[in-house]
């Protein structure tokens, strides 16, 4: 049956909130089909602080690894600002086919799988929901989308340290956190949050991608350090974790960003898609150190006797 783009809109959003009323406030048990999908490899990508750009560098990274020839999802767990929709240059027309009444298949654009709220509800629809069952709705939306044969999922995680990040954190077998931040003092102060957030459920952190490091005139190429310099150095070196990118302020990322275009395919040869590349090579070798150190920590000892 052919259903309008209102009704599957509808329907798909009645379904996401009258699961997550049914499961708000208990253990999740439907470890079904979808959620045997998930890869090994989850990422979150997450900020203390909103407006560091965070969701750009998290469509980016995505799209940057998918051109590496890695198979790539991508969450949006922002539940109540969404953005992937716009980010990936996603027709509002296009909504998520479902599967069995059960299921949602994720849009693919860009070589990445990706789901978000905001494939679900009109653009000017507020998901008014209190923190339980916005987790919930997530939980429903992670583990009931049948994604595909996935290398890594990325996260991109609301800002703050709160109910949807505790959620995910705790129900989800996260690999590790990316931490996106810029230079400025309190930026800095909300991205520690988050990090001891993350120790605290121990989830290793894999690296700092400090935005807006720079801005360079683009009339006369004078370099300004607007919002502080060297603040993403300074954090990484506390917490011993790496740099993975330095980003500057730059006009193009946010256009191109506003206009549906990841600079990983559309601007390639770009300073700024160069710096995403980097981030995300140097996040795949970071990973997959870790799948070598688990597989050797896993692997079982032979001994061998004189006998």
């Amino acid at each position: 049956m052919d259903l309008s783009r209102q009704s599957l809109t509808e329907a798909a959003a009645a379904f996401m909130v009258n699961r997550s009323k049914r499961y708000t406030g208990c253990r999740f048990g439907f470890r079904d089909m979808a959620l045997s999908n998930l890869p090994k490899r989850i990422v979150a990508v997450a900020s203390g602080k909103g407006g560091v750009g965070k969701s750009t560098v998290t469509v980016n990274l995505a799209v940057a690894l998918a051109e590496r020839g890695w198979s790539v999802g991508l969450l949006d767990a922002d539940i109540y600002g969404p953005s992937m929709r716009t980010m990936l240059g996603v027709a509002d027309s296009v909504t998520p086919d479902q599967r069995d009444g059960k299921y949602l298949l994720p849009i693919t654009a860009h070589g990445v799988q990706a789901m978000s709220m905001g494939f679900l509800t009109n653009e000017r629809t507020p998901s008014v929901w209190r923190g339980p069952m916005a987790s919930g709705a997530l939980m429903q939306m992670l583990e009931q989308t049948l994604w595909g044969d996935l290398d890594i999922l990325l996260i991109d995680m609301p800002p703050g340290t709160g109910d949807i990040q505790l959620t995910l954190s705790q129900k989800t077998a996260l690999t590790g956190a990316v931490i996106v931040t810029t230079p400025q003092d309190i930026a800095l102060l909300d991205a520690r949050k988050g990090i001891e957030m993350f120790a605290k459920v121990d989830v290793p952190v894999l690296g700092i991608i400090e935005n807006m490091a720079v801005h360079v005139c683009a009339a006369c190429g004078h370099s300004e350090h607007l919002f502080g310099e060297a603040g993403g150095q300074r954090l990484a070196e506390e917490y011993g974790v790496p740099v993975l990118a330095s980003l500057p302020l730059s006009i193009t990322m946010r256009e191109y960003a506003d206009g549906g275009k990841p600079l990983a395919t559309s601007l390639p040869d770009s300073d700024e898609a160069r710096r995403f590349f980097e981030a995300s090579d140097r996040l795949a070798a970071t990973i997959t150190d870790a799948d070598a150190d688990a597989d050797s920590a896993s692997a079982p000892t032979i001994t061998m006797s004189d006998d």
